[in-house]
């Protein structure tokens, strides 16, 4: 064998190890950007469905004179309500830690259990939805947002005096089941209903961070703030909700108040 031959062998062969690790670096220089881009549409796609869902509940108490109540694990997308209660009552199964009956309010696509999933799309990343109620009472009448007619029965004026609806958060630190604490930690205390997407990281329960562990502790306190990766209070939930001076206005156009 000429004495060149092994060399240029040799030298072949480096240039192909030189070529790959070229590719290899360029394509998970690509990856990156890549996975940045499927993270913002999914963002995207679970911003539009819920909107989507805020329309649909918006739809439905337009409809009927109430909102629905939250849907359960076992109730397929349909309403649930507690034992002996119905529409009449408004009394709900679970007011503040169930899912959005998606099936109820006509909503596609669903699952197989008919419920609605974020754009994450796992088992866990169902769609989920507080509403007030749970007993309380405003203008004589319990659950009123959630009774047939009860908004009605309440009255306008009623409605707008009350206090102590759902509350939204910027922080869960200074939180209780009661309320923000600060004000300056309060984005509202009048939502009459709340939409939530647990995010990417919906597979993982219980949540790390303690803003995620607020809206899902099943009370009618919850967080909504910028996404966040650090340890200790990770946070990536998307929250929505809509003030019951809005679901009063969306009512007295449909002549269903005062």
């Amino acid at each position: 064998m000429p004495p060149g031959k092994p060399r240029a062998a040799a030298f072949t062969l480096l240039e192909v190890m030189v070529v790959m690790l070229i590719l290899t670096l360029l394509l998970m220089g690509l990856s990156v950007p890549l996975a940045a881009q499927v993270s913002m549409r999914r963002h995207e796609e679970t911003r539009r469905l819920l909107d989507e869902a805020r329309e649909a509940v918006l739809g439905f108490a337009a409809l009927h004179g109430r909102l629905p109540c939250p849907a359960t694990a076992a109730s397929r997308g349909e309403e649930s309500f507690a034992v002996g209660g119905s529409a009449l009552d408004g009394h709900c199964a679970a007011f503040h830690d169930g899912f959005l009956p998606a099936a109820a309010l006509g909503l596609s696509p669903l699952d197989d259990q008919g419920f609605a999933r974020d754009g994450w799309g796992a088992l866990a990343n169902r769609l989920r939805y507080a509403v007030f109620g749970d007993g309380r009472v405003i203008g004589g009448v319990a659950n009123p947002l959630t009774r047939a007619g009860g908004m009605q029965q309440a009255s306008l004026a009623a409605l707008g005096d009350a206090s102590g609806y759902l509350v939204v958060c910027n922080s869960g630190a200074a939180a209780s089941a009661s309320g923000c604490g600060p004000a300056a930690n309060q984005l509202t205390r009048r939502a009459a209903f709340v939409l939530l997407s647990l995010g990417p990281n919906a597979p993982t329960q219980p949540p790390a961070g303690a803003d995620e562990r607020r809206n899902v502790d099943g009370d009618g306190v919850f967080v909504s703030r910028d996404a966040a990766i650090g340890p200790g209070n990770e946070f990536d939930d998307l929250v929505a909700w809509v003030p019951v001076n809005v679901l009063a206005g969306r009512l007295i156009a449909a002549g269903r108040l005062p």
